[in-house]
């Protein structure tokens, strides 16, 4: 196909495909003529990953062409690939390693992860922006004063780990491993908006259970804990 067939199949436009074409994070097309080349289904595959990548998980280019050359790693297998992807998305700060608070939090988060048997969250904490972004947030829960010990972490843990089994579910129904990587990319940053706008509707509703009049509906209900 043309460049102008790949811009309207994958709906990025023919200057962004230029631009990404520029900056290595799509291999050259087939050169046809002097000022023409052809594109093929893999350039709409990595086209759409790309997309996923920088329009969806706002990745760096440069980040994004790391995460690329990690896909193309033949040594790799896909667990590594998927981590690859998702750990480049933004994740929230970084731990305050000067804060005596810090200490206190990153332990309770290490005692939630043994207490889970997650043990490959376990051995790559140095490493994972996720852990990080928990213990961060773990450490301000604490010097706010409210519960935050593993035993109260447990229980959305547990969700979560229903929830990724969802998720990988319709990320292995992919037929590709780089579709794979673009599900996983799109569907973790496009689902945590439903997951926490559902998390509100319902505890607007718990909260209109044990504190409303139970059957308030419309614009007049009050807003709840959500």
């Amino acid at each position: 196909m043309r460049l102008a067939e790949l811009s309207e199949r994958s709906g990025v436009p023919s200057a962004t495909i230029k631009y990404y074409l520029r900056e290595e994070l799509l291999p050259a097309g087939l050169r046809i003529t002097a000022t023409q080349a052809e594109y093929g289904e893999e350039h709409l595959r990595r086209l759409r990953l790309v997309r996923a990548l920088i329009q969806i998980g706002r990745v760096p280019v440069a980040t994004a062409r790391e995460v690329l050359a990690a896909l193309e790693d033949e040594s790799l297998d896909q667990h590594r690939r998927l981590g690859a992807a998702t750990w480049a998305l933004p994740h929230g700060p970084a731990p305050d390693e000067s804060d005596p608070a810090t200490g206190a939090a990153r332990r309770e988060v290490d005692r939630l992860l043994a207490d889970l048997d997650w043990r490959f969250s376990s051995g790559t904490a140095d490493s994972s922006p996720p852990y990080r972004m928990l213990v961060t947030a773990v450490t301000a829960l604490m010097k706010l004063g409210y519960p935050c010990d593993s035993a109260h972490l447990a229980p959305y843990a547990r969700i979560a780990a229903q929830l990724a089994t969802r998720d990988l579910d319709m990320i292995e129904e992919r037929d590709t491993p780089m579709e794979q990587v673009e599900a996983a990319v799109t569907l973790t940053v496009l689902y945590e908006p439903v997951l926490l706008s559902l998390r509100r509707l319902a505890e607007a509703e718990e909260s209109n259970r044990r504190f409303g009049k139970g059957n308030e509906t419309g614009a007049g209900a009050g807003a709840g804990a959500g």
